[in-house]
């Protein structure tokens, strides 16, 4: 390759980019055209060498085609790496220079060292619950508004920072409501998810960092910590149009503090996309407040601190199939607390620790049915999950009304002292549109049994979590494109036929508490048990 043909693509890149680039994103677009133009002009370079290397007739004619090829390549690789200039290097090494200097011009010219952008979407819904006493509750016009403005950078090859903060509210400000168990929509489990209040949220915020050995083995691998991206997870992201974060969404979405270390194995075993990834995060933290004699300390009458361990194995995935399966377990798990108050049991604002989750799933994924069939079947998704949960209850708790000094026994989870365990399935099909040519439409099906229990609180879908239903929930939906992929529009319809109570409870003998329809109207509570759900939602949506 000749130096001077370098030396002008040192000029533009070093040069050009900086001095005639008139905004920081005009200077990144004309570095990374520089950047395609050298690598393009490497490849031209690449099959000139190809044309030109000649092996001897009679030798090719003693080899297999196979061999034939293979000496090629490897005479194409030495004279392309070992052929260099008059100071020595070759093109491999001027291009990593290249490469180098551009980073480094990337960071002293891009002002906050942030890369932004933004996610706009305006929802309008109708909402219906019918209660097991057939009383109806409606909401025709639900309308809100929710803003993730999205942050990363790279400080080195290695490691990178992500963040995310979140706005959702909806229109105006809903009525003030002080009862008891209102003041949970900012639980930390989904502070950034439900339409709460105008405060800006951190959604997410995380170090990155990743090489390609682990302990000199051929094992590339990740590791990460802070508030992780735990929603919007697999399988649930495809009707959400979004790309999916590591958990698998049958048993966890929730937003989480934590972090994560995956293992590609892929160069270990051999086998397609193989990987393992652990996870531990923290929930709830038992730390009195501020403005006590005893700062952040740990405290006996607080709950205590939740914690979340487990691991995603995913055995292979091809690109267009792949099997997934996760496994977690956590512990000190809560509940809403009741007291007794004149023969009444009030709700209060405050939690009492019933016991432990253990939770599992496993799910396969066909990205395109077939090979070749047809465009159609190509370009469609087809799924099926399974998960099964399994409590671990305390065996018994205390409580006493500070007023009336009366104190009560409580015990178990979902309604029972005794370790439940409950089943779920969930399957699902998007296939392309049949009016536009980039749009997508979907049909979800889930059931779960009597004591299934998921932690997916902060799924995106206000009427509750259909993946935690007991019971069955049907789903439709159609995403169209506008303007590209900047603008895009989704109509989709969520209905909910419960079973049994407290799917979108917590995990105790109160609000989580499983029991029939039938069940529900004998106790007298037919009024504050949902038997059916239904939401139909439009969205138009602003991502660049």
């Amino acid at each position: 390759m000749n130096k001077p043909l370098l030396l002008s693509l040192a000029a533009a890149a070093l040069l050009g980019t900086n001095l005639n680039a008139q905004s920081m994103y005009e200077r990144i677009q004309s570095m990374e055209l520089q950047m395609k133009q050298m690598k393009a002009e490497l490849d031209t370079l690449k099959a000139q060498k190809v044309e030109t290397i000649q092996v001897p007739v009679d030798k090719k004619e003693a080899m297999s085609d196979d061999e034939a090829d293979e000496n090629d390549d490897e005479e194409l690789a030495n004279n392309t790496s070992e052929e260099s200039d008059d100071d020595g290097e070759t093109i491999e090494e001027k291009i990593a220079d290249l490469q180098e200097s551009i980073f480094e011009l990337n960071k002293a010219t891009n002002g906050s060292h942030l890369k932004f952008n933004a996610d706009y979407r305006y929802t309008l819904e109708n909402i219906n619950y019918k209660m097991a006493d057939g009383t109806e509750y409606t909401n025709d016009a639900f309308m809100t508004n929710r803003v993730w403005l999205n942050m990363n950078w790279a400080a080195t090859k290695n490691i990178s920072f992500t963040a995310q903060l979140a706005y959702n509210s909806s229109f105006g400000q809903r009525i003030d409501n002080d009862l008891a168990g209102y003041n949970f929509e900012n639980f930390d489990w989904v502070a950034s998810e439900n339409p709460y209040d105008d405060v800006v949220r951190v959604r997410s915020a995380y170090l990155f960092y990743k090489n390609d050995t682990f302990l000199t083995a051929d094992i590339p691998w990740t590791f990460s910590i802070g508030r992780r991206p735990s929603t919007n997870g697999h399988l649930i992201n495809l009707r959400d149009d979004d790309t999916a974060s590591s958990p698998m969404a049958h048993t966890i979405n929730v937003e989480f503090d934590g972090l994560s270390a995956k293992f590609n194995l892929e160069n270990l075993t051999g086998a397609d996309g193989m990987y393992l990834k652990f996870c531990v995060g923290r929930g709830l933290s038992n730390a009195a407040h501020k403005f006590t004699a005893i700062p952040y300390a740990t405290e006996d009458n607080l709950n205590n601190n939740i914690d979340m361990g487990g691991f995603v194995f995913v055995p292979y995935s091809d690109g267009q199939y792949s099997i997934g399966t996760m496994y977690t377990y956590a512990n000190n798990l809560i509940d809403q607390k009741f007291l007794p108050t004149g023969g009444v049991l009030v709700p209060q604002n405050e939690f009492y620790t019933v016991g432990g989750l253990h939770a599992a799933t496993v799910n396969f994924t066909a990205n395109g049915i077939g090979d070749g069939i047809s465009d159609f079947l190509d370009d469609t998704v087809f799924f099926i999950s399974g998960a099964a949960s399994l409590t671990n209850p305390d065996t018994e708790y205390t409580h006493y009304n500070p007023i009336t000094g009366v104190a009560y026994q409580a015990k178990g989870m979902l309604g029972s002292s005794k370790a439940k365990a409950g089943y779920s399935y969930w399957v699902g099909l998007q296939i392309p549109s049949l009016i536009s040519e980039d749009g997508k439409w979907g049909f979800e099906y889930n059931h779960g049994t009597k004591y299934w229990r998921s932690i997916t609180y902060a799924e995106d879908t206000n009427i509750g979590s259909k993946v935690a239903t007991r019971g069955d929930a049907y789903e439709a939906y159609f995403t169209e494109y506008l303007v590209d992929e900047i603008l895009s529009m989704q109509i989709r319809y969520t209905y909910i036929d419960y079973k049994y109570s407290g799917s979108n409870g917590f995990f105790g003998d109160t609000t989580g508490y499983s029991m029939s329809m039938e069940e529900a109207l004998a106790a007298g509570m037919g009024g504050v048990v949902v038997d059916k759900a239904q939401d139909i939602r439009f969205y138009l949506r602003y991502r660049y």
